[in-house]
């Protein structure tokens, strides 16, 4: 999904390059769900379960237009 590669280039641009390997490996396991999943998380309302996902979720929207 276009929107998708968007928002996430967006947000790997800025947060990459100062991330750990946990936050690395922790975006890894968000990337690795389904796109209708990921798009759910990060262009609709929904949140994963797991606070450690919810709380990447959240730091990628602020990088949604």
């Amino acid at each position: 999904m276009k929107e998708l590669d968007l928002v996430l280039e967006r947000f790997a641009r800025a947060s990459l390059p100062l991330a750990s390997s946990a936050e690395r490996g922790l975006l890894a396991q968000l990337l690795a769900l389904p796109d209708p999943v990921l798009a759910g998380y990060l262009l609709g309302g929904a949140a994963p379960d797991d606070a450690q996902l919810a709380a990447l979720v959240a730091r990628i929207r602020t990088y949604v237009d």
